[in-house]
C-alpha cells in the first residue's frame, strides 16, 4: 500500500514540540524538513522573536485617498526581493499619513518579509530615508543577539524559505503567520562568520547600487538628447479640444487621456528624428494556457508580468507541466523568446522592458509581447530598451492604458508608440553603459548567492568550511 510513498515515522514527544502550530498533517513532516530541523539543532539555535526587539506588520488597510504623485516612499509586497527592496512602481502617500504610520516605518537594517505575494522572501533596509510598508512583516534584529546581514541571508536561505513555507497557512498562496515566525529557529552561528556574511552584503549593496547609477547615467544621456533633462512638465487640469482633434482622432472621450504634459512630451520627440514602434520591431505575442495547466514544482518556466523588471528576471513562481509541454512542443520552442529580444509588458505594470542577453528557456505570458528589432536599422537593442523605460515612452503608457482597476495596453496602441531615434554614436554610449550596468548586477548577484550557500554550509558541515567557501568564490 505504502510503495512509492514517502513516509515519515514521529514519536508524540516529536510532533508536540510543534505545538505553536497545531499542525500534525502529514506534509508538517516531510522528510525534507525534519531533516533541516535535524541541521539547524547540531549547532544549537534560538527562536527569531528571542533574536529580535520588534516584530510587527505594516499597515493593513485601505490608504488610496492618502497616496500622492511626491511624497513618503510605500514599500508594498511587489517591491520584496531576496535581500534588497526594489523601487519598481512605488507608491508614495502624505506626509501627514506618514506620521501616524508610526509602527509602519521603516528604519535602516529592518529586515522586511513578505506576507504573500512575493511569499517568503526577506529584505534587508539599507537606506537612510524612514519610509512606510504595507501588509509586510518588519523584523528588527537585536545586533547584540545576532547580525542583521546574516539574518537576512539565514532567511533567503533553504532552511529559513523550507520554514516559512512549513509553517504558512493559506494553502497555495501561502501567508506568513506572525505569531508562528516568532517561533522559526535560527541557527547560533560564529559571530566571525556572521560578519563574513555581513561584508559580503555589504560588498553586493555596492555593486547594486553602482549598477542603478550607471543604468540613471544612460537614461540621463537620453533625456539630455532628447532635451528633457531640465524640462518641466505642466500640471495643468484643464485643456480645451474640439470635438474633431480628440475624439475624430482617438476615439477617446476621457480627460485624462488630453493632458497638456502627455501634448508636451510628444512635441518633444516629433520635433527630431523619431519612428512608431511597429517600423522598428517584429512584435509577437505569447499565449496564456490558464491556470489549470500550471506546476508549482517543476516544468518549464512560465513568466508572468510579476517576474520581471527593467533590471532583470526572477525565478517564476509558475511552470507549465511538462504534459502540456509534450503536446505543445513545436508551438512552445517556437515561443521561447531569443537573445536581444526585448520582453514588453502590455497588462499590469505596462511599458516594462527588459533586454534577454541571452536565449529564454522559458515562455512568457500573454501579457507580454516579445520585440526583435527589424534588420538594417541603426538602432541598438540597448538603446531601445532604455527608451521604451524611460518617461518618452511610459507617460505615452500612462496616457493610452490610465483609467482602468488593472491597466491593459491595447496592442494598436503599442504599434503607434513613438520613439526618438538618436545619432548611433550617442546609442553606443547609452549600449555600452547598460552592458555595465548590467554586469554589475550580476556580480551583486553572484555575492548574495554566495552568502546565501555559505550560510547552508555553515549547518551542514561548519563555519570554517563556510569560510573558505566564501573566500574561493567572492
Amino acid at each position: 500500500m505504502l510503495e512509492g510513498q514517502e513516509v515519515s515515522v514521529m514519536l508524540k514527544s516529536e510532533v508536540v514540540k510543534h505545538t505553536v502550530s497545531f499542525r500534525v498533517d502529514a506534509e508538517f513532516f516531510k522528510k525534507e524538513y525534519l531533516n533541516d530541523d535535524k541541521a539547524i539543532a547540531k549547532n544549537g539555535f534560538d527562536k527569531l522573536g528571542n533574536l529580535t526587539t520588534k516584530i510587527n506588520v505594516g499597515f493593513v488597510g485601505s490608504m488610496v485617498e492618502n497616496y500622492r504623485e511626491n511624497g513618503i516612499a510605500l514599500l508594498q509586497t511587489k517591491n520584496i526581493d531576496s535581500f534588497f527592496i526594489n523601487n519598481n512602481n512605488l507608491i508614495k502617500v502624505s506626509s501627514d499619513f506618514h506620521k501616524q504610520l508610526k509602527k509602519s516605518q521603516i528604519k535602516f537594517e529592518d529586515i522586511l518579509i513578505a506576507r504573500s505575494g512575493s511569499f517568503g522572501k526577506a529584505s534587508i533596509y539599507l537606506e537612510t530615508d524612514i519610509i512606510n510598508s504595507s501588509d509586510i512583516i518588519l523584523v528588527e534584529a537585536n545586533n547584540e543577539k545576532v547580525n542583521p546581514y546574516f539574518l537576512v541571508s539565514y532567511l533567503n536561505s533553504k532552511y529559513g524559505i523550507n520554514q516559512m513555507i512549513r509553517f504558512s497557512s493559506g494553502g497555495l498562496q501561502g501567508h506568513v503567520n506572525l505569531t508562528i515566525l516568532e517561533e522559526l529557529e535560527v541557527p547560533n552561528l560564529d559571530k566571525i562568520f556572521q560578519n563574513c556574511i555581513e561584508d559580503l552584503i555589504r560588498k553586493a549593496y555596492i555593486k547594486k547600487t553602482d549598477s542603478e547609477i550607471t543604468y540613471k547615467n544612460g537614461e540621463n544621456i537620453l533625456l539630455q538628447e532628447i532635451g528633457l533633462n531640465d524640462f518641466e512638465l505642466s500640471n495643468e487640469a484643464v485643456n480645451i479640444k474640439n470635438f474633431r482633434e480628440s475624439f475624430g482622432i482617438t476615439k477617446r472621450l476621457d480627460a485624462e487621456y488630453y493632458q497638456k504634459k502627455y501634448e508636451q512630451i510628444l512635441d518633444k520627440i516629433v520635433k527630431q528624428k523619431h519612428d512608431s514602434l511597429s517600423n522598428i520591431v517584429h512584435i509577437s505575442k505569447s499565449i496564456e494556457p490558464g491556470s489549470s495547466i500550471y506546476d508549482e514544482d517543476d516544468g518549464l518556466p512560465f513568466y508572468r508580468v510579476s517576474d520581471f523588471s527593467k533590471s532583470g528576471l526572477t525565478t517564476p513562481s509558475k511552470n507549465l507541466s511538462w504534459d502540456f509541454v509534450t503536446e505543445n512542443i513545436n508551438q512552445l520552442n517556437r515561443l521561447k523568446p531569443k537573445k536581444n529580444s526585448i520582453l514588453f509588458s502590455k497588462d499590469g505594470t505596462v511599458g516594462t522592458a527588459y533586454l534577454l542577453i541571452e536565449d529564454l528557456n522559458g515562455i512568457t505570458s500573454g501579457a507580454i509581447l516579445n520585440l526583435k528589432i527589424k534588420e538594417g536599422l541603426d538602432i541598438l537593442p540597448e538603446y531601445l530598451t532604455l527608451a521604451l523605460n524611460s518617461k518618452l515612452v511610459q507617460m505615452q503608457a500612462e496616457r493610452d492604458a490610465g483609467g482602468s482597476i488593472i491597466l491593459h495596453w491595447r496592442l494598436e496602441e503599442i504599434q503607434n508608440v513613438v520613439v526618438p531615434i538618436i545619432d548611433l554614436e550617442i546609442q553606443k554610449q547609452i549600449a555600452k553603459l547598460i552592458r555595465e550596468s548590467f554586469a554589475l548586477k550580476a556580480e551583486s548577484a553572484n555575492l548574495l548567492d554566495v552568502a546565501k550557500r555559505a550560510v547552508e554550509i555553515a549547518i551542514e558541515e561548519n563555519e570554517q568550511t563556510a569560510i573558505k567557501f566564501i573566500q574561493k568564490n567572492s
